[in-house]
Formats: C-alpha cells, structure tokens, sequence
C-alpha cells in the first residue's frame, strides 16, 4: 500500500504502534483485519493538516474521528463520527436527529480519551465501546483507503473506507456540512 511518504505495514504485524483497545478489536474484526495498515509517525505531527502536510497525505485521504456527547434529559450517549478531513461534521444537524438528541456537542477532551482508553489525537472507531454508534459519512466510507488514528498519537493506520462501514455499530450517512 502506498500512501504518502509512509512505510506501511499490516497492523496485525506491529501491535506495538496500538492503543490496547484498537490491538484487541482488529484481533476481533477476522478477514478484514486484513485490510487495515499501520505506520510509525512523530507524535508531534499526529493532528491533521501537521500530518498531512509533512507525511504527503492528501486531505481527501485522511478521516478524522470526532467524539459526540448526545443529551436527551438526563441521559447522556457517545458516538463517534468520521468525517474526510476537508469536510465538517453537521453536530447539530444530521448528526443529532441521527442519535434522538436534544443537544449535541463535542465530548469533553478529558472525558474521551478516558471512556475510550485513546490518546487524544489519536482517537479511532476501531476498539471504541461496543454500545456506541459510528456514523461514517458516505464520502469516508466511499474512498478506496483512508487515514486515521490508530489509539495513539504515535501512528495512524489506513485501511479502506468500506472497513469502516463494516464495522459492528456503523451506519453511514451524509453527516457532512
């Protein structure tokens, strides 16, 4: 696989480059575990355009996963969305009719990383709690390979869009504004 200037490798090669949760859950996924690579990158340089920019990754080819809390009284539910990096998740939009919601927002960074066991950054829909949604957007789920976060902020894996939205709790939708 070639994309950008990075040496990928298949994941299930280099659980070291994992958080726990994302090592457990391609362990799980069977065949299409298969699909999904791993490479090694500078921490410094994990948030998205810094990535893009210095590892030769087009945009378009790079998914960022963002965390929604959903509110609806008392109660509060989590989801992850992936959107193409050149686009912006519709929270208020499709994003909370989608999950019954009130209000929508952005999940607390504190409270992310310590519900999903990621570094921020970092976060990916592959090893997330097994009872949240993930809302794929079309184009994500569209793309032949996408980048995204691999638990930490040390590498990211890529794997094609159509992984995503095989995942157990995916649904795809346009999510994109």
């Amino acid at each position: 696989m070639r994309i950008g200037t990075l040496d990928w490798v298949p994941a299930a090669d280099r659980p070291e480059l994992l958080a726990a949760p994302v090592a457990r859950a391609l362990g799980g996924l069977g065949e299409p575990a298969g699909e999904v690579a791993v490479a090694a990158i500078d921490p410094a340089l994990a948030d998205t355009a810094a990535f893009c920019e210095r590892y030769g990754v087009a945009l378009e080819d790079s998914a960022n996963c963002v965390i929604v809390a959903a509110r609806r009284g008392a109660e509060t539910r989590y989801a992850a969305v992936m959107v193409l990096a050149t686009m912006r998740a519709d929270v208020n939009g499709v994003i909370r009719r989608q999950l019954d919601a009130r209000k929508a927002s952005f999940a607390p960074q504190a409270d992310a990383v310590a519900m999903t066991g990621m570094e921020y950054g970092g976060i990916t829909p592959v090893g997330l709690p097994e009872e949240w949604p993930v809302l794929v957007d079309a184009a994500v789920a569209a793309r032949p390979h996408v980048v995204i976060g691999s638990g930490v902020r040390g590498s990211k894996l890529a794997l094609p869009g159509a992984a995503l939205a095989r995942l157990k709790t995916a649904e795809v939708l346009s999510l994109a504004q």
